[in-house]
């Protein structure tokens, strides 16, 4: 059985707009993820703040996907504030298996 393609099959297919998808949907990703382990902390925007030493509307630009100016020792922070660890993989391009990098 043929699989149909849809128009966004198609869209993907477009090396420039694969690449902005990608770099949107990782935006999304990091700060979706953000929230999830505050949320998990028992944490309220403005407590997180408090532990990370910075305001309520960093952490809502934070976990916004319009924000891009994420750096290791800003999710290092939020991380600690949360109790959680950090953990980003490097992914081959092509495979879903990546080597981690514990971070």
């Amino acid at each position: 059985m043929r699989k149909t393609k849809t128009y966004m099959d198609k869209l993907m297919n477009n090396e420039e707009f694969r690449k902005r998808f990608d770099e949107e949907y990782q935006n999304i990703c990091i700060g979706e993820q953000i929230a999830r382990i505050r949320h998990q902390a028992n944490l309220t925007q403005d407590a997180l703040a408090k532990r990370t030493h910075t305001t309520k509307s960093a952490i809502s630009r934070y976990e916004n996907s319009d924000y891009k100016s994420y750096s290791i020792p800003l999710l290092n922070r939020i991380a600690e504030a949360c109790g959680a660890d950090l953990k980003i993989d490097f992914i081959t391009k092509g495979t879903k298996k990546g080597k981690e990098l514990k971070i």
